[in-house]
């Protein structure tokens, strides 16, 4: 039992501030402080989504659209690099690097391809005070930086399957409202590129990679995804088909697109010749893949788990799953505290739970509770003169706040159950928030109440791009368009005789719609 800190903790949270907000005299005594939120995550999303951010996930960098990822957040993409990498390895994937400068010539190769990216490719046009002679583009993608050497590695039907990954940056430079970690002019990813001797293998690995791409969500980031495909308007351009893992963010009604597996087909392998030497002497093209995941998984996380006091991390992906803060008071063993602390940090690191105590003399325990909570830690560990006195802890949990007093005999243990808990639990709130906004329409007079209910809408469709095109059209509006976010594998029943919602034809398949990122 903390005791005395609890009235320390009220105090502490009244002291909020915002880094980089200026002119209004009440936010520059917020600012002395250093510490909370000025604005709630209902009131006002995007000024929320933005301080969250800016306490120890990113700084602002003096470029536009490009941010520093500082450690807090660089380490949740470290734990999903070490899950991915070793997943795809079991898959005898390998991975390499490739430049990051493209030649215009190999760019523009594959027209369909690079037309969907032209906006947004940046250019290299000088080198010092000189111009280049031919300009070079930072890679927006690698099909056209990697495809040429794919031609020239791959010969005979023994050098197949080809699987490359690599760990990168990449660049895209056109667009409005950049937002951290969602959209960015330079964000970190991986890439995969592979090259089959038939499409059934390629097929099956876009979605073995699909799967991948859930568990990172589901299981690491505790954020409820839809695995689906995407529409034909909607698809990687120049490739086959598209398969996506799609979340909600319920407090904007938007979809995100988080993860995408693209099956190539052979159109890039007829671009780049591709071709090799079948088992009957037989000259035959490649089927490719490519996939991807990137720093937005981040965003998406931020989005969906976090509150009024800052973030909150899935256990899986804290750097710091626990955070032990002592809380000494008059006339207290402060040394004794202090040597709690120290021992059941040390206990909880030996039974490889992530763990930092915090010992700071200059700050107050109700300080550090707000400071610890706004860094989204999962699970907070107090200890008083009475819990030293009574050979326990009291536990606090950053999901639901709910506080427990633990003996220290059993600590490890409990600790270990209780972060799993809070895994779980933060899935299934996530969970049943989206669901909450998942609405079932038929006509178009519904789905436009939907949509401007913040509505995740499945509508029976038609399947044809001109009905897409057509409502994204009738939508377009100050807050965006409405369009496909992807036909989820898992159909629900298609009674026959059901209609399109917005053409009246008859419909083929059910599919999520909605305004996105």
């Amino acid at each position: 039992m903390a005791g005395p800190s609890e009235k320390k903790e009220k105090v502490a949270k009244v002291k909020v501030a915002t880094a980089g907000t200026s002119g209004k005299k009440k936010k520059d005594v917020k600012k002395e402080t250093g510490l909370g939120l000025s604005v709630k995550k209902d009131e006002n999303f995007g000024e929320w989504y933005s301080e969250v951010c800016k306490h120890e996930m990113i700084e602002y960098y003096d470029i536009s659209g490009c941010y520093i990822l500082r450690p807090w957040s660089m380490a949740i993409w470290e734990i999903m690099h070490t899950f991915f990498d070793a997943e795809i390895k079991k898959m005898k994937v390998k991975n390499c690097y490739f430049p990051l400068f493209v030649s215009p010539g190999v760019l523009e190769k594959e027209k369909d391809h690079i037309e969907g990216f032209a906006p947004e490719v940046a250019w290299v046009t000088k080198s010092g005070k000189s111009d280049l002679e031919v300009p070079i583009a930072i890679r927006p993608t690698s099909e056209t930086v990697m495809y040429p050497y794919y031609s020239k590695w791959i010969r005979g039907h023994r050098d197949l399957p080809l699987k490359l990954n690599q760990w990168c940056n990449v660049v895209r430079w056109e667009f409005s409202n950049p937002t951290p970690f969602i959209r960015s002019r330079e964000f970190l990813w991986q890439e995969g590129h592979t090259a089959f001797a038939t499409k059934e293998e390629a097929d099956e690995e876009v979605l073995q990679i699909l799967e991948l791409y859930r568990r990172i969500y589901e299981e690491y980031l505790a954020v409820p995804v839809v695995k689906g495909m995407k529409s034909e308007n909607e698809k990687f351009a120049g490739g086959l088909y598209t398969t996506s893992v799609e979340a909600f963010i319920p407090n904007t009604g938007r979809g995100v697109q988080g993860a995408t597996s693209h099956c190539l087909g052979q159109n890039f392998a007829k671009m780049f010749e591709i071709n090799y030497e079948n088992e009957k002497g037989e000259t035959a093209m490649v089927w490719q893949n490519s996939w991807a995941y990137s720093t937005r998984t981040i965003g998406v996380m931020i989005m969906t788990h976090g509150d009024d006091k800052g973030l909150i991390l899935p256990p899986k992906v804290a750097s710091v799953q626990v955070v032990v803060i002592p809380v000494p008071y008059k006339d207290a063993n402060t040394q004794g505290i202090f040597d709690a602390c120290v021992a059941t940090v040390s206990a909880l690191s030996e039974a490889g739970i992530r763990a930092e105590e915090d010992l700071r003399d200059n700050y107050s325990p109700g300080w550090k509770y707000s400071n610890w909570e706004m860094k989204g830690v999962p699970l907070r560990i107090e200890i008083g003169p009475r819990d030293l006195e009574n050979d326990q802890v009291r536990t606090v949990r950053r999901d639901n706040g709910v506080k427990e007093d633990i003996p220290r005999g059993s600590l490890v243990e409990h600790v270990k159950e209780l972060l799993e808990k809070i895994q779980q639990n933060m899935y299934e709130v996530a969970k049943q928030k989206r669901e909450a906004c998942v609405q079932e329409v038929k006509t178009w007079d519904e789905f436009i109440e939907a949509l401007n209910k913040k509505k995740l809408i499945l509508a029976p469709w038609c399947d044809e791009e001109e009905v897409e095109r057509d409502v994204k059209a009738r939508t377009k509006g100050e807050t965006g368009a409405a369009k496909t976010l992807c036909s989820p594998f898992e159909q629900p029943e298609l009674p026959e005789g059901t209609l399109c919602f917005a053409s009246g034809k008859p419909a083929k398949k059910w599919t999520y719609w909605g305004r996105s990122y």
